[in-house]
């Protein structure tokens, strides 16, 4: 298994216990759809490139949270959890939930086409970024980076036959990007 067949669910945050249980912080919107775990990938910093397979013991969904209390088949003591520490945690691509038709996964969307309801198509999705705020999809449009919020009304459907994202810009967006800053200006003069 290599990184590009998989995808980040989490990572290890601390050690729990003395029996070799980690805290994990999980990066989904339903823990619980991974309450069954049979195998999780950890990503260690001793060989960050290599993922290490680990048999699932239990998972224990702390409540109201994305938290999760992990146990790790052959990590028995605190002294074998502790090198866990920080490290992240990988599943198979093919083991992604499955999303509803208008819904896509990031990942999925990296070199589709961003096409605007008014505007027409504009560039190619170039990455994500997940900010405290909310998510952004991140293109190239004339030759400057675009960041778009992700959300329903702006963001409202990929087409993977296609390979097109589909948005409704607000008023004004591009221009953010396209115009030149007042100080910019001013040092131009």
């Amino acid at each position: 298994m290599t990184l590009e067949e998989t995808y980040q669910l989490g990572y290890v945050v601390k050690t729990h216990g003395l029996k070799g249980h980690v805290t994990a912080q999980f990066d989904a919107d339903n823990a619980q759809a991974y309450k069954k775990l049979k195998t999780i990938y950890l990503t260690l910093k001793a060989a960050p490139a290599n993922l290490v397979a680990y048999p699932v013991e239990s998972v224990q969904i702390q409540p109201g949270e994305k938290g999760v209390l992990l146990k790790l088949r052959g990590i028995d003591r605190l002294e074998e959890a502790e090198p866990l520490r920080h490290a992240s945690l990988f599943l198979p691509l093919q083991e992604l939930p499955k999303l509803k038709a208008d819904q896509f996964y990031f990942h999925d969307v990296i070199g589709f086409t961003v096409v605007d309801a008014v505007a027409g198509p504009l560039g190619t999705v170039e990455n994500f970024f997940e900010l405290p705020q909310q998510d952004v999809l991140a293109m190239r449009y004339q030759g400057q980076e675009v960041l778009i919020p992700v959300a329903g009304d702006i963001v409202t459907h990929a087409d993977a036959a296609t390979r097109q994202v589909f948005v409704n810009l607000p008023d004004g967006l591009l221009d953010v990007y396209l115009k030149p800053s007042d100080r910019a200006q001013d040092e131009a003069e």
